[in-house]
């Protein structure tokens, strides 16, 4: 079964950059058809999803969010990455990272709590 775990930063200033990090196991992040995203869920609000790479490392990203998102992945580490530009208090959420096969149950993880705040 696949295991997800966030790590990174809690509580943080207003800053240029983000970072977050998903470590993957009981699985690759190469196996065939999954997408690995990044979903995030601010206070009193729905979930959001920002992004995602692909097994093959393609990319893709919430329109809204695109200009402000970044991800990428390490595939000797089994990792994925969220790097967020321009972080103001309006980041402030738990980030979650996801794995959906095309096909099949998806997994979460347990989340990790970002408050943005001078």
């Amino acid at each position: 079964q696949v295991q997800l775990q966030e790590s990174g930063s809690g509580l943080v200033k207003p800053s240029p950059t983000l970072s977050l990090t998903c470590t993957v196991s009981g699985g690759s992040i190469t196996t065939l058809y999954y997408y690995w995203s990044w979903i995030r869920q601010p206070p009193g609000k729905g979930l959001e999803w920002m992004g995602a790479i692909a097994y093959d490392g393609t990319t893709y990203y919430s329109p809204s969010l695109k200009s402000h998102t970044s991800i990428s992945r390490d595939p000797s580490k089994n990792q994925f990455s969220l790097q967020l530009s321009s972080v103001t208090p309006e980041d402030t959420a738990v980030y979650y990272c996801n794995a959906r096969p095309l096909l099949g149950s998806e997994y979460w993880g347990q989340g990790t709590q970002v408050t943005v705040s001078s």
